[in-house]
C-alpha cells in the first residue's frame, strides 16, 4: 500500500547542499597563481596558517598552466585547495595593453574572481601578499565588496591584491559591466584589474582598514612593519623570492619568516598557540607524527579526528606511536577512540592507565563506567562512577551514570508474547527534551499503553549481543525510532557506525518482524559517515524490515541514494509521531486559554556546523527580534538541554537583554506538551523544538541551522515558517513572521492543525500496513 503523500511540489531535494538548505554562508580565499609567481603563493599559505591557525575556508586557486609538481606542492600546505582554470581567450578582447605582456595578463586573470558562483563571500589574497595577524573580521563581513583604499592616490580608489566579495558582485551582471569597462578601454592603463574594477565601481566599495592591505612603499627607508599589521602587500616589481628591493629589508624578514620547509612548517604548526582547525591540525600534525613519533601531536590530531567523526583515524594515529605508561592523556584519548570502533577490551586497558593522573581520572573513569553500561554490567558502570566521583564530585557524566545505574525496581514486564520490543534512544535525567519525549510518542502511534506491560525497551547504545537477540525473538515484533538515530558521532560504535550499536550477524538473527519507524537521517553540513561500515549496516536494515519509515523526505532521498534500486522503494515517508501528538494522546483538549508568551530555542551542540562564523550575527539578530517580539508578548528561553540556556546569557551579556529560561530538560512529558500547548508562538533551532509544539497545535517559526529544519517545513509546505540562522536580515524577517502569526492568532492555529492533519492520514495510512505486518492492532 502506498501512503498519502504530500505535493512534491516546491520540496527542496537532499541532494541539494545541506549550505543551501540551511543558508549557511559558504566563504573561499581566491588567488590567480603562476609559476612566476608560485613561491610567493606558497609562503601566503604558510603565513595564513601560521597566523589563523583556526581558519580553514576553501582555498580557489585561479590558474592558466601550473605543473603538476607545482599543483602538488600547494596541496600539499592546504586541504582545501580547488584548481579553475582561467577563460584566457576572453580577456584578448580587452583595449588597452599589450596582450602578450605577463604583467598585463596576470592582472586580467585574477577578474575572473568574480565568475565563482558557489560560494556567498570570496577573499581574495595576491601572491605576494604575507599574513601576519588575525583576518576574523574580513570572515565576517556580509554586505558589498570591501577593499583598502589606495594609500597614495585617493581614498575614491581600491587598492588591488584584498578584495573581499559578497554574492551580490559574483553575478552574470556584474561580469558584464567588467567586460565591457575592459572592452571600452575606459580605464587607467596601470594596474589593469585595479583600473577596471575602480572604473565600474567608481568609488562605491566598502572600506577597510589599511593594516589588511599595508602595501610595503610605505616602509621605505627601511621602516619596521607596524605589529597591527594583517596583510603586508610586496607590490611592485621586486619581490622578495626574486632577490628583495634596497631600502625594505624589515620588511623582506617578515616575508622569510616564512620561507620553511615542510618540515619546519609543519612543526612550526604544531608549536603554535591558539585554537586550531580541526582539518589543518590533521593536514600538518599527521605527517608531523610520521616524522617526529611526537605522542603529543599525536594526541592532538587523534582529538581533530574525533570531532570530525573520524575514529578509526584516530586510532590509527595513535597506534602508530609508542605512548609512555605515565603519559595519561593520550592513553584517555586512545581510550575514547578505542571504544568508539567497538575495541571494546583494548580500550579499557588505555582508559584504565589514563586513571593514574588526577586531571584526566574523572573522565576516564566515566568511560570505563560506559563502556560496562553499553556491555549491560550496571553494577561495574555504577562502580567506576562513583570512582571518578571521587575524584571530582561535579563530574557530570559520572553523576549522571550513577543516577542512571542506582538500583530502583521498576514496574513488572508483561508476557513477552504479548509486548512489542522497542530500540530507542531513552534520555537520562537532565537529556534532551525532545528525545526524551520521542519514544513514548512512537509507542502511541501503536498502542494507548506505553509502559513495560506492552513494551521491552531496548537502548539503543547498549552492545546488542546474543541475550538481547533472544528477548527480542520471544516478542511479537521490533519497533526501531524514533528520532535521528542515522547520525555518525552520537554514541559512535564499530557494529553499525550509527546509533544502534548492533552486530550485523545478530541483526540478521532477528526473526520476527522488523519495523523502522519515524527515523531521520541526522548528519550535519560537514559530519561524514564511515561509509562502508554504514552502508552495509543500513542496507541490511532494509533487507531486514518488514516497514521502513524515515521522517522526513530529506531523508528518504539521502538513505535511498546509498541502497541498491531493488531496496529503495522499501524506503517510505513516516512522520514523527510529535508532530500527530494531538491525535495520539487520549482525551487531549486543545487549551482554551494560551498564556501570552513567545519561547525560543537554540542549540548549541555542534556549535561551529550551525553558525560557521556568523554567531555574534546570529546573537545581534535575536537581541533585535526578542526587543521586538517582547512588544507583543513576553518572550521565554525554552531550553532542551542544558546548553540551550547559553543564548539567555549571551544575550544579557553581549546585548542587555534578559529573558525567563524554561528548564525543559528537567519536565516529565505530559509537562513538555502542557507547556508548548499553553504558548503562542515556539521560534526553535532544534528539530523537536518545531516538531512538538506543531503536534501540540501550536504555531512554530524554525531557526535553521540543520537540514532537517528545511526538510519538514517542506513535507509540511510552509517554508515560510522558517528562516535561517544566517540570514543577513534574521532579526527584520523573523520578528516579521512571528508578528504575522501572532496578530491572527486563531488562523494561524488552524493551520498547524490542517497541516497536521495532512500527517495524521500518512500515519495512518501506513498504521494499516502494520496492522498486517503485526497480525494485531496498531492505532
Amino acid at each position: 500500500m502506498t501512503a498519502t503523500t504530500f505535493s512534491a511540489v516546491g520540496r527542496p531535494s537532499a541532494a541539494a547542499s545541506a549550505s543551501a538548505l540551511t543558508g549557511k554562508r559558504r566563504v573561499a580565499f581566491a588567488s590567480f597563481v603562476d609559476e612566476n609567481y608560485l613561491p610567493g603563493f606558497l609562503v601566503l599559505l604558510r603565513s595564513l596558517a601560521l597566523s589563523n591557525p583556526g581558519v580553514c575556508e576553501d582555498f580557489i586557486v585561479l590558474h592558466d598552466d601550473l605543473r603538476p609538481s607545482s599543483i602538488a606542492k600547494i596541496r600539499a600546505l592546504h586541504p582545501r585547495i580547488e584548481l579553475r582554470r582561467v577563460d584566457a581567450a576572453r580577456y584578448d578582447s580587452y583595449a588597452k595593453g599589450d596582450q602578450d605582456n605577463y604583467l598585463v595578463r596576470k592582472a586580467y586573470f585574477i577578474l575572473d574572481v568574480f565568475r565563482i558562483r558557489d560560494y556567498d563571500t570570496v577573499i581574495t589574497l595576491d601572491t605576494d601578499m604575507v599574513v601576519l595577524g588575525d583576518l576574523g573580521e574580513l570572515l565576517k563581513l556580509r554586505d558589498g565588496l570591501a577593499a583598502v583604499p589606495q594609500f597614495f592616490y585617493g581614498q575614491h580608489k581600491l587598492n588591488s591584491g584584498l578584495l573581499v566579495i559578497q554574492r551580490e558582485y559574483l553575478s552574470d551582471e556584474f561580469c558584464a559591466r567588467i567586460d565591457a569597462v575592459g572592452r571600452s578601454g575606459d580605464y587607467e592603463l596601470d594596474k589593469h584589474d585595479q583600473g577596471i574594477l575602480n572604473a565600474v565601481l567608481d568609488g562605491d566599495f566598502v572600506q577597510l582598514d589599511s593594516r589588511y592591505n599595508f602595501v610595503k612603499r610605505r616602509l621605505s627607508g627601511d621602516l619596521a612593519v607596524p605589529d597591527e599589521t594583517a596583510i603586508l602587500h610586496f607590490t611592485g616589481r621586486h619581490k622578495p623570492w626574486q632577490g628583495g628591493e634596497h631600502g625594505y629589508g624589515k620588511a623582506e624578514d617578515r616575508w622569510r619568516e616564512f620561507e620553511l620547509s615542510d618540515a619546519e612548517f609543519h612543526a612550526a604548526y604544531m608549536a603554535g598557540s591558539g585554537a586550531t582547525h580541526h582539518d589543518l591540525l590533521v593536514h600538518y600534525g599527521t605527517p608531523h607524527v610520521a616524522r617526529t613519533g611526537d605522542v603529543e601531536c599525536a594526541r592532538r590530531v587523534a582529538l581533530a579526528h574525533i570531532g570530525a567523526g573520524g575514529f578509526q583515524e584516530a586510532v590509527d594515529i595513535l597506534g602508530s606511536v609508542h605512548i609512555p605508561v605515565d603519559s595519561a592523556w593520550p592513553h584517555e584519548v586512545y581510550g575514547n577512540a578505542l571504544m568508539s570502533v567497538s575495541r571494546y577490551e583494548e580500550a579499557e586497558a588505555q582508559l584504565l592507565l589514563a586513571t593514574s593522573a588526577p586531571n584526566r581520572a574523572a573522565t576516564s573513569y566515566s568511560r570505563l563506567a560506559q563502556i560496562a553500561w553499553i556491555h549491560g554490567d550496571d553494577e561495574t558502570a555504577r562502580s567506576y562512577a562513583l570512582d571518578g566521583l571521587s575524584v571530582d564530585p561535579t563530574h557530570r557524566a559520572n553523576r549522571l551514570m550513577r543516577l542512571r545505574t542506582q538500583d530502583v525496581p521498576g514496574p513488572r514486564e508483561g508476557a513477552p508474547e504479548d509486548q512489542l520490543a522497542h530500540v530507542a534512544f531513552y534520555m537520562p535525567q537532565q537529556g534532551n527534551a525532545g528525545d526524551k519525549l520521542l519514544p513514548e510518542s512512537v509507542r502511541l502511534t501503536f498502542d494507548s499503553e506505553t509502559g513495560p506491560r506492552r513494551w521491552h525497551s531496548i537502548h539503543a547504545h547498549r552492545y546488542f549481543d546474543e541475550a538481547a537477540l533472544e528477548r527480542v525473538n520471544s516478542r511479537r515484533g521490533l519497533v526501531i525510532g524514533g528520532g535521528g538515530l542515522f547520525i555518525p558521532d552520537t554514541a559512535p560504535n564499530g557494529n553499525s557506525a550509527w546509533q544502534w550499536n548492533v552486530p550485523d550477524d545478530h541483526l540478521r538473527g532477528i526473526d520476527v518482524p522488523i519495523v523502522v519507524y519515524a527515523v531521520g537521517f541526522n548528519a550535519f553540513d560537514g559530519q561524514s559517515y564511515r561509509a562502508e561500515r554504514f552502508n552495509a549496516s543500513l542496507r541490511l536494515l532494509v533487507e531486514q524490515a518488514a516497514f521502513f519509515g524515515l521522517r522526513n523526505h530529506g531523508s528518504i532521498e539521502k538513505v535511498r541514494a546509498l541502497l541498491p534500486a531493488e531496496l529503495q522503494d522499501k524506503v517510505r515517508f513516516q512522520p514523527c509521531p510529535t508532530t500527530v501528538t494531538r491525535q495520539l494522546v487520549d482525551g487531549w483538549t486543545d487549551p482554551a486559554f494560551r498564556e501570552n508568551t513567545v519561547m525560543i530555542n537554540a542549540a548549541y551542540d555542534r556549535a561551529g556546523l550551525r553558525f560557521g562564523h556568523d554567531y555574534a550575527h546570529f546573537l545581534a539578530e535575536m537581541a533585535k527580534a526578542v526587543r521586538a517580539l517582547g512588544e507583543h508578548a513576553e518572550v521565554k528561553c525554552v531550553a532542551h538541554s542544558l546548553d540551550d540556556e547559553k543564548i539567555a546569557f549571551d544575550l544579557r551579556r553581549e546585548h542587555g537583554i534578559s529573558m525567563p529560561v524554561i528548564p525543559m530538560y528537567d519536565f516529565e512529558n505530559d509537562e513538555i506538551r502542557d507547556t508548548y500547548a499553553r504558548t503562542k508562538l515556539v521560534i526553535g533551532m532544534r528539530g523537536h523544538a518545531g516538531m512538538i509544539p506543531f503536534g501540540c497545535g501550536t504555531p512554530i517559526i524554525s531557526l535553521i541551522s540543520h537540514p532537517k529544519m528545511a526538510y519538514f517545513l517542506s513535507d509540511i509546505e510552509r517554508p515560510e515558517w522558517g528562516v535561517s540562522v544566517h540570514d543577513k536580515n534574521l532579526g527584520a524577517v523573523l520578528t516579521e513572521r512571528a508578528v504575522g502569526l501572532l496578530d491572527d492568532h486563531a488562523a494561524s492555529v488552524a493551520d498547524v492543525h490542517g497541516r497536521q492533519q495532512e500527517l495524521w492520514k500518512i500515519t495512518q495510512a501506513n498504521a494499516a500496513d502494520l496492522r498486517t505486518i503485526l497480525g494485531t492492532p496498531v492505532r
